[in-house]
């Protein structure tokens, strides 16, 4: 089968074996970037797709005579137009859990150092201000202990329970958000009870209509005014200027954010904003290590292969 790679650039820093794809497709052409009117052509007479960040719109779907197969270097499928897909019978693949190590050590990477302020401190090691001891460097910034306070996890999949595993050696009680748009399930909580309970508040779920802009000013007033809100997952589940907003005012402990409604944010977003106190702001690499990419590259491997010997492997649609 023709196959093409449209943007394997994203996934690869020359670093990775791709090996295992080749072997599954014979005939696999691999571009390291492909830029959005050229994705017509490419995919024109390709039975396999792979991609990572590209968007396939129904338009060009419907212009991929051949196509049979999506497979995706992710676990987001928010940029494939699934009912577009299902209708014309093209199966898409995600993969899941990949990153889940990778994405726990980012999240509690943001974690410790908004709570250790270690920017901040490590600034007043070095520029003098520990030397001459104004101000004492010691309580310069407020340092809370974890042990005892509430960890709340949106979305209770692989990375919302690897990242609560944490939570529980610190000594945290972890609360769990109702899913959006679906029915309550015992022991757990509604969204708004759980931001006005929580100390720290990690987002792990998908983008879709029902969490689309879920925290907004409304949720984030509910919030504790020393709480923490981290997003590794999708940056339009915030609304940014809201966001923005209470950080300024302090109405909100801190921020870290490693994901922005547009990646890369080519048209500015308020949490660019470097003036913005108490924010982590990373360009969308909680995921990243060699080691998760490498996994991602394997497990497209074997969504493909299993694809081709009429199997469901990672299959959304």
């Amino acid at each position: 089968m023709h196959a093409v790679f449209l943007d394997y650039d994203t996934v690869s820093s020359s670093d990775l074996d791709a090996s295992v794809l080749t072997r599954v497709v014979n005939d696999l052409h691999f571009y390291a970037s492909t830029a959005d009117a050229q994705i017509a052509e490419r995919i024109r007479d390709a039975q396999i797709v792979l991609l990572n960040k590209l968007t396939l719109s129904r338009e060009l779907l419907q212009g991929a005579r051949d196509l049979k197969l999506i497979a995706l270097a992710a676990t987001g499928t928010d940029n494939i137009d699934l009912a577009a897909a299902k209708e014309r019978g093209i199966a898409v693949c995600n993969v899941r859990g990949y990153c889940t190590p990778a994405v726990a050590q980012h999240v509690w990477a943001m974690i410790l150092s908004l709570t250790q302020h270690l920017p901040e401190h490590a600034r007043l090691g070095t520029d003098g201000s520990w030397a001459m001891g104004e101000p004492r460097a010691e309580f310069a910034y407020s340092i809370r202990e974890l042990a005892g306070r509430t960890f709340g996890v949106v979305g209770w999949g692989k990375l919302g329970r690897a990242v609560a595993k944490v939570a529980e050696t610190f000594g945290m009680r972890i609360v769990i958000a109702n899913r959006p748009g679906a029915s309550p399930m015992p022991g757990r909580l509604d969204l708004a009870q759980l931001l006005a309970t929580a100390d720290i508040i990690s987002l792990h779920c998908p983008l879709n209509e029902s969490t689309r802009g879920m925290i907004g000013a409304r949720e984030l007033a509910l919030m504790k005014p020393d709480a923490l809100l981290i997003n590794t997952a999708r940056g339009a589940l915030i609304d940014s200027s809201a966001l923005a907003d209470a950080l300024k005012a302090g109405r909100i402990g801190g921020a870290g954010i490693d994901v922005l409604p547009q990646e890369p944010p080519v048209d500015g977003d308020p949490l660019l904003d470097p003036d913005i106190p108490n924010l982590l702001l990373t360009p969308h690499v909680a995921w990243s290590a060699r080691e998760s990419r490498q996994r991602c590259i394997d497990e497209m491997a074997a969504n493909i292969q299993d694809f081709l010997a009429g199997g469901r492997r990672g299959r959304v649609v």
